[in-house]
């Protein structure tokens, strides 16, 4: 390959391009990113830079000592309109085009939004001020002006990255009020038992906390041009009064660019384990990747991973297969993340079943200071995990890594 172009310039685009080089990819490696901005973490928007804590040079991935070893090529601001890769050629959203001989795909995805409140089918956008999402740097940036002052907050989803924010708005000194449809949030991760503690958590410090609840409108008055949000609607007839409204719910994948393409597209874009798509020259990592996940028998569903770790741990899988032309490795995730809450770090590796047993091992549930391992029927450990104890944590881990049951 003389040419591979990289087409997201988040933490996966930029493992990637990294990853490329470590395998020994010496050709042009261009990396396109649709975000005027230099590449930045994300993990961070949520927690140290919405608290003013943390700057924007403090969020970047790349210096421009990486970018000389690197040897890279950037086009920021730049959107990718189509893949046509019988020509071999990326369309830009201004007309140019990239001869490629290799593409990587880790254009992410974009928030969810409540309807009425973002883009349309048509794509209209319908203004409600002080609503907000936090996917990217400038959601951050607007955001964390509305803090200013001290708002009323309303968290729209009880996610980690929902708890998140609704810890550093407390932190702030603003009220808030965390909103979830769920009756115990983060059960299917977590476990009942653990994400008890987590909600519990949120009440320990002042934030009111609505769960079985979701959101059957939003409350508005006029505002200048267009209208400004004064509370949400719940489905029991309820208004939580709100100055601003933070959307936590997920992402849709961005992988509208690749219709036409020959790729399968479908909540994500379709790859083997090795995260090689339909078209040998081109390969998904991070949150747009929707995997195949392999069971001891072949292949038994597919899995899109959300999280920083796993954008990282692809990233090495997928340069050697998009080199070799063909999957020599497959991707095996360590099943890692962390949250960080309330001045805690929540982390987890492995992946417990949904019956295991929680077994702590050090510390108590109810002071918030824990580890603890999961359990399946058999006794096998699963995953550990700890909430304020990294290192406790971290010696737990390397005690059990060789037990735990590797996710898939």
């Amino acid at each position: 390959m003389r040419t591979v172009a990289v087409v997201g310039s988040s933490v996966a685009g930029t493992g990637a391009a990294r990853a490329l080089r470590r395998a020994g990819f010496d050709g042009r490696l261009v990396l396109v990113g649709d975000e005027a901005h230099a590449p930045y973490d994300r993990p961070p928007l949520s927690k140290g830079f919405l608290a003013g804590t943390l700057g924007e040079a403090d969020l970047a991935l790349l210096d421009p000592d990486d970018e000389a070893d690197l040897a890279l090529e950037l086009h920021l601001g730049t959107r990718v309109d189509h893949l046509d890769p019988r020509a071999g050629r990326l369309g830009l959203a201004d007309g140019r085009e990239l001869a490629v001989d290799g593409v990587v795909v880790a254009t992410g995805g974009r928030a969810r939004r409540l309807p009425g409140t973002g883009d349309t089918a048509d794509g209209d956008t319908v203004e409600t001020r002080g609503v907000h999402v936090l996917r990217t740097l400038d959601d951050a940036l607007a955001l964390g002006a509305a803090l200013r002052a001290r708002p009323r907050v309303v968290v729209v989803g009880a996610g980690f990255l929902g708890a998140e924010v609704a810890s550093t708005c407390r932190g702030l000194g603003c009220p808030v009020t965390l909103l979830d449809a769920a009756a115990l949030p983060l059960a299917p991760v977590l476990g009942e038992r653990v994400a008890r503690c987590c909600a519990e958590q949120h009440a320990d410090h002042g934030t009111d906390v609505r769960h079985g609840r979701s959101v059957a409108g939003l409350h508005t008055a006029p505002s200048g041009r267009g209208r400004r949000v004064t509370g949400v609607e719940l489905d029991d007839a309820t208004v939580v009064p709100a100055d601003v409204v933070v959307v936590g719910v997920g992402i849709t994948p961005n992988t509208e660019w690749l219709a036409g393409s020959g790729l399968r597209c479908r909540d994500g874009v379709r790859t083997d384990a090795g995260l090689m798509t339909d078209l040998p020259q081109v390969v998904a990592v991070g949150d747009v990747a929707r995997h195949d996940v392999e069971g001891p028998a072949g292949t038994v569903g597919t899995s899109r991973h959300e999280h920083w770790t796993s954008a990282g741990e692809q990233a090495d899988v997928a340069a050697a297969n998009l080199l070799a032309g063909r999957t020599l490795v497959t991707f095996r995730p360590s099943g890692y993340f962390w949250s960080d809450q309330y001045g805690r770090m929540l982390q987890l590796a492995g992946r417990p079943g949904p019956g295991d047993r929680v077994e702590v091992v050090d510390g108590d549930l109810a002071d918030r200071i824990f580890t603890a391992r999961y359990l399946d029927g058999a006794g096998t450990t699963t995953a550990v995990l700890g909430l304020g104890s990294p290192r406790a944590f971290g010696r737990l881990r390397r005690a059990e890594l060789g037990r735990v049951r590797q996710p898939a």
